[in-house]
């Protein structure tokens, strides 16, 4: 649930309270059924519909609309569908309105490859706001808005925009919004962010940004506001230190291809309209294409010891053990929001220490039988050097409980080191199927053992100790959003020691060097009384390693307090004084 729908109780009641969340499946208008079948791809499973410009537009936008119909909140917020719309390089005109489990693709060299003249948006809300539009993408086309000028993409967490070109204005909001992320995109007009409360920009270009309300972060952003902190909650790092973009697929000579960007140091704005942007190609042959009806984790696995990289179709696989990556540059990549599920108290995906690899735009599920780890890169005992071809994370999204009932000890572990995670939201459900304290349970999001690990966009969230805890040295988070569990019940249920509550950040007491900007954490407490000691716990000597951080009083047991931003230190939070800031 995100941050100002707890602010209103008349608001909490739309996000799970008195709302079923049976797993709706809704089918295609039978005139949606017949245009599918001929715009489906079978190389690429039945919920890919690929797209070209000298199709009938009218047939296409009958079907997406009949897609996004059945995609919409609050009934199909934990729909089993997935969905993957491609198109190919061409000028359309149509309204793209996309919903939940909807990847929405361009399959160009370039976003000005693929022009949508109307609209791709995400603005349906739900009692006025879109505090629940979570689990969708758009990625590598042009837009050219239709309605004022203006595109609006209205979310919440996990619903990326990248290598986006919007010829016109951008408007983040409608109503209450807590977001989000964008990278590699260029605005021409204004960015409206209105009542969204936290937001992070990467190298991306506007002509302006208007708005902001806790926690903005800009990081090799041109135009990026100005900070003055906490006057303005704006965060920006003039250039991005390193990086490398998401791969994208494109459509070329007949075939598919994954192009990868090169990593880029010291970076700002898009690369993509240069001339010179460096990148390789792999093509869809160098692929295992995953379905869910037709593979487990053995065949799977099978193509992993085959030298194959994995492109997982859209749906629900269910893994009774662990998809094993072993080979140095091995890339796994949904599309339409591909979801894995442990069978068995697994791991979904173990990374040994090698170099290079590529996971990104999957969603993983916690099952009934409790897995101690989601998902882990690395082991303990090796921990090689990588800095030279660092494994990349992008657009990973994790949830416990919620879909279904759900327990795991962690989501994610990164041992290895000189990892980049360039956008994560971990989950313990606050709403949906199977969640109560004793019900979806869940200590931790992520851990951090590694050195060297950056993370551009942590969202962790409800987990029942500490949300992120960060062992490694040399860690580096640029944004960070977290709220602390809803549903301790007891102050003794949630102490350890003679520390009250856990801190949402950890950093562990041995680590010499760590950095984090833009630190925005948030509680909501609605059993008992609650005392926090502090909202960041770390060794003394890496307090001032943390900039622009700010804490909220939401909503709840108006007893409840945290005491301090960090270590004891800054002020603190309660129903009467409910916002602290500190540099």
């Amino acid at each position: 649930m995100r941050v100002s729908y707890i602010i209103s109780n008349l608001l909490f009641l739309f996000c799970g309270v008195q709302i079923g969340f049976s797993q709706t499946n809704k089918p295609l208008s039978e005139s949606a059924k017949n245009i599918a079948a001929k715009y489906n791809q079978t190389l690429l499973g039945e919920n890919v519909f690929v797209f070209d410009s000298s199709m009938d537009m009218n047939e296409v936008q009958t079907l997406i609309d009949s897609i996004y119909t059945g995609q919409i909140f609050p009934a199909n917020e934990f729909s089993k569908n997935r969905y993957a719309l491609l198109f190919k390089p061409g000028t359309y005109k149509l309204d793209v309105r996309v919903g939940y489990y909807m990847h929405v693709m361009g399959l160009g060299n370039s976003p000005e490859d693929v022009v949508i003249i109307g609209a791709v948006r995400s603005n349906s809300t739900q009692g006025g706001h879109v505090l629940c539009n979570f689990w969708r993408t758009a990625e590598n086309l042009t837009i050219v808005p239709g309605i004022d000028s203006t595109n609006t993409w209205a979310v919440s967490q996990a619903a990326p925009l990248r290598r986006i070109y919007v010829k016109g204005n951008l408007k983040l909001f409608e109503g209450a919004s807590s977001g989000g992320f964008m990278a590699d995109c260029k605005i021409e007009g204004t960015v409206f962010s209105g009542s969204q409360q936290q937001w992070l920009t990467r190298n991306t270009v506007f002509k302006k940004w208007d708005g902001g309300v806790w926690n903005m972060v800009y990081v090799g952003v041109t135009n990026a506001p100005k900070e003055n902190w906490p006057e303005k909650p704006v965060t920006t790092i003039k250039e991005t230190p390193e990086v490398r973009e998401k791969p994208y697929w494109i459509f070329s000579g007949g075939k598919y291809a994954l192009k990868i960007p090169a990593i880029k140091k010291n970076s700002t704005g898009v690369d993509w309209d240069k001339t010179n942007y460096a990148e390789k190609t792999v093509s869809i042959d160098d692929f295992y294409i995953a379905k869910p009806d037709m593979d487990n984790a053995a065949s799977i696995n099978k193509a992993l010891n085959n030298g194959k990289h994995i492109l997982f179709t859209p749906g629900i696989y269910s893994l009774s053990e662990s998809l094993m990556v072993t080979r140095p540059g091995t890339i796994m990549m949904g599309v339409g929001m591909a979801t894995l599920v442990p069978e068995t108290g697994n791991k979904v995906i173990e990374v040994s220490d090698v170099e290079g690899v590529t996971i990104a735009g999957l969603l993983i599920d916690a099952a009934k039988i409790p897995s101690e780890t989601l998902m882990q890169i690395g082991n303990l005992r090796l921990k090689k050097n990588h800095a030279a071809n660092p494994t990349y994370l992008f657009d990973v999204f994790f949830r416990v409980g919620g879909p279904n009932e759900g327990s795991a000890s962690n989501c994610l572990v990164i041992n290895s080191n000189n990892v980049c995670i360039d956008h994560v939201w971990l989950w313990r459900a606050d709403h949906g199927t199977g969640v109560g304290w004793d019900k979806n349970k869940c200590a931790n999001g992520l851990i951090i053992n590694g050195d060297n690990v950056t993370i551009y966009g942590l969202f962790n969230e409800h987990f029942q100790e500490y949300q992120t805890i960060w062992n490694g040295e040399n860690g580096r988070v640029y944004f960070y959003q977290s709220e602390m569990p809803y549903d301790p019940p007891t102050v003794d249920s949630w102490k350890h020691g003679e520390t009250c509550g856990y801190a949402s950040y950890k950093v562990a007491n041995h680590v010499k060097t760590h950095q984090a900007w833009g630190v925005g954490i948030y509680n909501v407490f609605y059993n008992a009384p609650l005392i926090v000691d502090q909202a960041i716990e770390t060794p003394s000597a890496v307090e001032n390693g943390f900039y622009h951080k700010v804490i909220f009083w939401l909503n709840g047991n108006k007893e409840s307090i945290v005491k301090s931003i960090i270590n004891g230190k800054g002020g603190s939070i309660n129903s009467s004084n409910r916002k602290a800031t500190m540099e």
